[in-house]
């Protein structure tokens, strides 16, 4: 590779350009990251936010590099947004105060559930991250996708540790993150290839409505189970 690449003032504004594309869009992944860690003891919290925006960040860079081909996958925005109701419902249902996980097991799951959230959110994300890297020489793009993604770790992490201190706070905001996790599930089913063209001739405001429906979905059925969940505790 010729390291003359690396003077050059395009790759430096490439890169730029990666890491605040990503900054700005990974306030929602911070949320899941502080979602799926906030029951751990506070002893493992900080092992699975580094652990998991690592990966997450690792996993970015390869969807990166396939991201246009995916997104036009029918269905896959589907199943994607199915999958973020699932873990919205699954984070709102698990938000007991009292019921704090134990063990290395559990760290691995919360890990393993900002992994799946943010592959899913990510896929859209994704694209404007790749197209910054398209603004930089053709033969530096992969090491922009990595080193752009990899110093926005620390950001990343940042932002998690801070949300997880409101949240003890203000609990609030457990119930507004599920509520995001609908939100981009209903805007991602409604841009899928299979059925965008469908969807949107049919209703006007398709993206509002089903982002409405997506939120609601959460938040009700994640409550319903938090309320079963504390009732079997009630009764243990």
């Amino acid at each position: 590779m010729d390291l003359s690449a690396f003077s050059d003032a395009t790759f430096w504004a490439a890169l730029l350009s990666i890491i605040v594309a990503n900054i700005l869009l990974s306030g929602d992944n911070a949320v899941v990251i502080a979602l799926a860690s906030r029951n751990l003891p506070s002893s493992q919290q900080k092992k699975a936010i580094f652990w998991g925006s690592a990966a997450a960040i690792i996993l970015r860079v390869i969807l990166t590099v396939t991201a246009v081909q995916l997104l036009t996958l029918p269905y896959l925005k589907i199943i994607g947004a199915i999958l973020l109701v699932y873990i919205g419902v699954q984070l709102l249902a698990d938000s007991d105060d009292e019921a704090e996980m134990q063990g290395h097991s559990n760290i691995w799951g919360a890990i393993r559930t900002i992994l799946v959230a943010d592959l899913v959110m990510s896929l859209d994300n994704v694209i404007a991250v790749a197209a910054a890297a398209q603004k930089g020489p053709e033969e530096t793009r992969l090491i922009l996708l990595i080193i752009g993604l990899g110093l926005s770790i620390p950001l990343i992490i940042f932002g998690s540790t801070m949300l997880l201190k409101v949240m003890d706070r203000f609990p609030v905001i457990i119930t507004l993150g599920a509520g995001l996790l609908g939100l981009l599930a209903g805007g991602m089913l409604v841009e899928d290839p299979a059925i965008k063209d469908s969807i949107q001739g049919a209703m006007e405001d398709a993206h509002m409505i089903f982002e409405g429906v997506g939120v609601a979905i959460v938040i009700l059925l994640g409550n319903y189970f938090k309320r079963k969940n504390a009732s079997k505790q009630g009764l243990n």
